[in-house]
């Protein structure tokens, strides 16, 4: 069964940068394509970036376009989001999602995926 261990987060101001890092065991990773997700207090669960298996493609949820991005290695089964030009509104918390396939397609359901990480919080103070 594979694990996704979550690692990064915590507190920056308005600006700033974070990076993320979510480790698989269990299974080589390169199997599987990886996702961000984010709950923000009294909020839905929201997509905020995938990469498929082999990391030649990526999607962004629209507020985070240009300020994150989704990088994988695939030899560290390792996901990563760095994030810049953090804002208030990034304040979540961030969970590494994963779902083994095949092919290079991408998806923002929540459904789709089945292996989660136990989240890590992100807080950015104005």
């Amino acid at each position: 069964q594979v694990q996704l261990v979550q690692s990064g987060g915590g507190s920056v101001q308005t600006g700033g940068s974070l990076r993320l890092s979510c480790t698989a065991s269990g299974r080589p990773f390169r199997e599987y394509s990886g996702a961000w997700f984010r709950q923000a207090p009294g909020k839905e669960r929201e997509f905020v970036s995938a990469i498929s298996p082999s990391g030649s493609n990526a999607l962004y949820e629209d507020s985070v376009k240009g300020r994150f991005t989704i990088a994988r290695d695939n030899t560290k089964d390792t996901l990563y989001l760095r994030m810049n030009s953090l804002k208030p509104e990034d304040t979540a918390v961030y969970y590494c999602v994963a779902d083994q396939q095949d092919g290079e397609a991408l998806t923002r359901l929540t459904s789709a995926y089945d292996l989660w990480g136990q989240g890590t919080q992100v807080t950015v103070s104005s």
